[in-house]
């Protein structure tokens, strides 16, 4: 049943194509950034509009994830994914699919940021099935509050903050968490992103983190209409063991209209 569920996600990715493409990197974007490295924004997908994204990651992981701009204070997706789906080893799917819902409670003005309430399921990177643990290495956002505000400032410049209590508590680390991130373009192709996760929900005896929280950086370019690359340099501050640089991660994303 899992592969079938990843077989399906794969077919809609290869099959699916529209002209009209959107791209959140560099000074031309035309739709909001929905994710930091991650955390969620505050940013929405327009009504009618969809993204597929896939992240490649360690131990040969894959992840797949649809989402789709329902109205415009609304969007909702689904993910799936698993280890060793690239290599020679047993593939492990992960045991469920995230799933994403977000709303906008606030616009953004002038002088006010916009804020979104969500929900998002979906943790990143190795899943972990100790009983101990049940989680993944970057434990997912669970039930979610975020501001984002943009400035132009040589090009875009946003600022967004968050706070969240993820649904992975089974290392006994059930704190309220916070996280921040800036995301600022240069040229009208490119994007650069930081993200810091003070990983409040990580740092107790049986937990993953060491209570450094997980800093990282992001790079994103356009390449092509609705086309976005990207590559995450995560947890630069080895926040877990077993971390001489940091996790490196790839990402290609897709957003356009139905």
């Amino acid at each position: 049943m899992k592969k079938i569920i990843l077989l399906l996600m794969l077919s809609i990715i290869l099959f699916t194509t529209n002209i009209y493409a959107q791209s959140y990197a560099g000074d031309q974007a035309t739709g909001e950034m929905i994710m930091l490295i991650d955390k969620p924004t505050a940013g929405m997908l327009k009504r009618g509009s969809f993204s597929i994204s896939s992240e490649f990651f360690q131990q040969g992981g894959v992840l797949l994830s649809i989402g789709v701009g329902v109205f415009d204070p609304f969007s909702f997706g689904i993910s799936y994914g698993g280890t060793d789906i690239i290599g020679h080893n047993k593939i492990r799917m992960n045991p469920l699919p995230g799933v994403q819902a977000k709303l906008r409670i606030i616009n953004e003005t002038s002088t006010v940021p916009a804020i979104s309430l969500g929900f998002d399921s979906q943790g990143r990177e190795v899943y972990y099935d100790a009983d101990s643990l049940q989680r993944y290495t970057i434990k997912s956002p669970g039930v979610y509050l975020v501001a984002s505000k943009n400035y132009s400032i040589l090009g875009n410049l946003s600022l967004h903050a968050g706070l969240n209590r993820s649904m992975e508590q089974h290392d006994g680390d059930r704190d309220l968490n916070f996280y921040a991130g800036i995301e600022k373009s240069l040229g009208k192709d490119i994007s650069i992103l930081f993200e810091y996760d003070f990983a409040t929900n990580d740092n107790n005896s049986n937990a993953l983190g060491k209570g450094k929280g997980y800093l990282s950086f992001g790079f994103r370019w356009s390449v092509a209409k609705g086309m976005v690359v990207g590559f995450n340099l995560k947890n630069i501050t080895k926040n877990q063991n077993n971390i001489n640089v940091g996790n490196r991660t790839l990402l290609l994303d897709y957003v356009s209209t139905f």
